[in-house]
């Protein structure tokens, strides 16, 4: 059994930095968790991803770059290298104390319909100038085999439910929630493999509400949301988009949802009423999983708006299915997205699958990733 010590990179559908977590791993069951960090993006950076959005509409290749796409893309890429300096000398790790970087890159466009996925970020570069190899476009390999390309988390997630205390262990089988940009769902069964898809907007729409309409670039723990109401009405309209009628594996971009239905709402309703939409597609999965589950476990940034987690707990009382922060399980919520990706790395380096068809979709379990020696360090 060999530990592989692996670096994850991920920067999400929220666009607000980048993640970086550390962990130790077999790329199987056992990953040893180290430091996490998160280095923010300016609002004016983080402004110029949200355009180049607009500019990814364009591709129909997955190695075009149309418009600005070509120097944002240099530009991200350069951001990770400094975030991955930083992140060594903020924990005084050496050159030999980190053995791979897995890189997710900036997702730009996700049509899995059309088996086309963009992730900006370019791997061969990141890894000259950190002097580390980098394994880099880690979904490519599943839409080749027929899957959406996502979510790419749920091996993670199966290694972590594994290591659960007894008493949690004995819940199975239980839910993770990630919610980022967009909320996705792994269902972990006692045995056998997972299953998951996106399972909503997480938290895009509501970032979009507030910064339009309150001038703030998010809903800080849910406290806008908290003076608002929920207007039903909007929600049951949100919710009849096909996306919630379809079975998983599936996968959403971005763009797949709008403020349109909100529209004309009170800054404080809007945002209540979103958080509403958000818990109310999460639970919803659990009609699309095998067994409803008795535990959801809920990571990402989506965790701290204490709207969508009241929300999903009431919801989830309906089933005497209990509801906890990944905190309260043991777990860091910011950073396992990052930790998934350091996981992946090892096994890709591994040939061991990243995705399932009860996953994503794909015909066969299948391994991913390309890997980037790094040929020089430039330190």
């Amino acid at each position: 059994m060999t530990f592989v010590r692996a670096l994850g990179l991920m920067s999400g559908t929220s666009m607000d930095g980048i993640d970086l977590a550390m962990i130790e791993t077999d790329g199987e069951n056992a990953a040893f968790r180290g430091p996490s960090m998160m280095v923010a993006y300016e609002p004016a950076f983080r402004r110029r991803v949200e355009d180049g959005l607009a500019d990814a509409k364009a591709i129909r290749r997955r190695d075009e770059r149309p418009g600005e796409l070509v120097n944002l893309e240099r530009e991200i890429t350069i951001r990770h290298v400094e975030a991955v300096r930083r992140f060594r000398s903020r924990f005084d790790l050496g050159a030999a104390d980190l053995e791979i970087i897995g890189f997710h890159g900036q997702t730009v466009l996700h049509r899995p319909g059309e088996g086309l996925t963009v992730q900006l970020g370019d791997g061969a570069l990141l890894a000259r100038e950190t002097g580390t190899d980098v394994v880099h476009d880690m979904r490519a390999n599943d839409m080749a085999h027929g899957g959406q390309g996502a979510p790419l988390v749920p091996a993670y997630h199966a290694a972590l439910a594994r290591s659960l205390p007894a008493d949690l262990r004995a819940l199975l089988p239980v839910a993770f929630v990630n919610i980022g940009g967009i909320a996705n769902v792994t269902y972990v069964p006692r045995e056998g493999d997972p299953a998951a898809f996106d399972c909503g907007p997480g938290n895009a729409l509501i970032d979009q509400w507030v910064q339009a309409h309150g001038g703030v670039p998010f809903d800080q723990g849910g406290t806008i949301a908290s003076e608002g109401a929920v207007i039903s009405q909007i929600v049951d309209l949100y919710m009849q988009h096909p996306f919630f009628g379809q079975a998983g594996p599936k996968s959403l971009d971005r763009g797949d949802f709008t403020l349109d239905l909100v529209e004309g709402l009170e800054l404080a309703d809007g945002a209540r009423t979103l958080a509403a939409v958000t818990s109310e597609g999460i639970y919803r999965s659990a009609a699309l999983m095998p067994r409803r589950p008795r535990l959801w476990i809920v990571a990402g940034g989506g965790r701290q708006n204490r709207m969508i987690v009241a929300d999903l707990e009431q919801l989830a009382a309906r089933d005497s299915a209990r509801v906890m922060l990944a905190e309260e399980a043991g777990f860091n919520g910011d950073a396992m997205e990052a930790e998934a990706w350091a996981y992946l790395a090892v096994r890709s380096l591994k040939g061991l699958p990243l995705t399932f068809p009860g996953t994503t979709g794909c015909s066969t379990a299948v391994t991913g990733g390309v890997l980037a020696r790094a040929t020089q360090a430039t330190r």
